[in-house]
C-alpha cells in the first residue's frame, strides 16, 4: 500500500506559520528615557573635551614659543644682531637698559594711567616687525605700507627663518595681514629681547616684584632679582637673550598678582 506524504503546505491558515512578526514600537516614555540617557552622557564628556582641547592648545603653544625663540637665535648667529628695527634697538639702548617688550594689546589696558606703576607705552607695539623680518616680508599683507624689512634691509639673505601659517583675519591664530603673530587663542605672543648683550632679558610684566618674587631675590619659574638681594624693585630677569609668553586659555593677566596666582596661572612661559 502506498503511503503518501502530508502536504505541508495545505490544511487550515492556523496551522501555519507567519513570517511577520509583530514588533512592538517605543513608547514615549522610553522614547524620553533614552534620550535623557544620551544628553547625560553628552554633559558628561563636554568637560573632558573642552580639557583635552585646552591642553592640545597649551602644547601647541608651547611648541610655536621654542619655534619662535629658535628662529630669533638662528637670526642672530646668521646676522649677529637680533631682528628688530633701527628705532627700536635705539629706544632699547637709550630709555629701557638695552631691554625691549612687545607686549601689544596683551599690555595695552596697563600703560599710563593704569596704577601706580603703569608699562611704557612703548611696549604696546605689536610683535609684527619681529615677524616680518624673520618671515622676510617687505611689506604688510593689509597694505598699510613696508614693514621694518623694507627692501630685504633686515634681512639682505632673504632666508625665511619663520614658516608659521598665515591667516586672513586680525583675530584668528597665527598670522595675520597685520603680520602679528597670535597663539592659539588668538592673542599676540609677547617677546622680549635682550639688545644690549648682557644676557639678561627683562619682560616688561615679568620683571616687576609683585608678579615674580618668590622668596627674596628668588623668582618664580626661575627668574632673579639679581640687583637686590632682598629681591626689592622690578628687576627680575631671565638668563637668556629672548623671552616669549602667552596670556594663556583665559586670555588675560593680573599684575596685582603673583605669577602662578589668579589670571597669571594659565599663562603659557618660553622660562617655565
Amino acid at each position: 500500500m502506498k503511503i503518501i506524504p502530508p502536504n505541508p503546505y495545505s490544511g487550515s491558515i492556523v496551522n501555519r506559520k507567519s513570517p511577520i512578526v509583530n514588533e512592538r514600537a517605543f513608547t514615549i516614555v522610553e522614547l524620553l528615557v533614552v534620550i535623557s540617557i544620551i544628553a547625560i552622557l553628552a554633559a558628561l564628556l563636554l568637560p573632558a573635551l573642552a580639557v583635552a582641547k585646552r591642553h592640545a592648545q597649551s602644547t601647541q603653544a608651547r611648541l610655536q614659543i621654542r619655534d619662535l625663540i629658535q628662529q630669533i637665535q638662528n637670526y642672530d648667529s646668521a646676522y649677529s644682531r637680533m631682528p628688530v628695527s633701527g628705532p627700536v634697538q635705539a629706544l632699547a639702548i637709550n630709555t629701557y637698559q638695552g631691554q625691549f617688550t612687545y607686549g601689544g594689546s596683551v599690555l595695552a589696558p596697563y600703560v599710563p594711567p593704569y596704577g601706580p606703576k603703569p608699562i611704557p607705552a612703548d611696549f604696546v607695539t605689536n610683535n609684527s616687525e619681529v615677524i616680518a623680518i624673520l618671515m622676510d616680508i617687505t611689506n604688510y599683507p593689509d597694505g598699510s605700507g613696508p614693514t621694518a624689512n623694507v627692501n630685504h634691509q633686515k634681512n639682505p639673505q632673504q632666508t625665511v627663518f619663520l614658516d608659521a601659517k598665515q591667516v586672513a583675519d586680525t583675530n584668528s591664530p597665527g598670522v595675520g595681514p597685520d603680520l602679528v603673530y597670535r597663539d592659539p587663542w588668538g592673542d599676540p605672543y609677547v617677546i622680549t629681547i635682550d639688545l644690549n648683550d648682557d644676557n639678561q632679558c627683562f619682560d616688561a610684566y615679568y620683571c616687576r616684584q609683585p608678579i615674580s618674587q618668590q622668596n627674596n631675590s628668588t623668582g618664580y619659574n626661575g627668574l632673579v632679582n639679581a640687583k637686590d638681594a632682598n629681591g626689592n624693585g622690578d628687576h627680575f630677569s631671565y638668563h637668556g637673550n629672548v623671552m616669549v609668553w602667552s596670556a594663556g586659555p583665559d586670555k588675560k593677566i593680573d599684575p596685582t598678582q603673583a605669577a602662578n596666582q589668579s589670571a597669571n596661572k594659565d599663562n603659557v612661559l618660553s622660562w617655565q
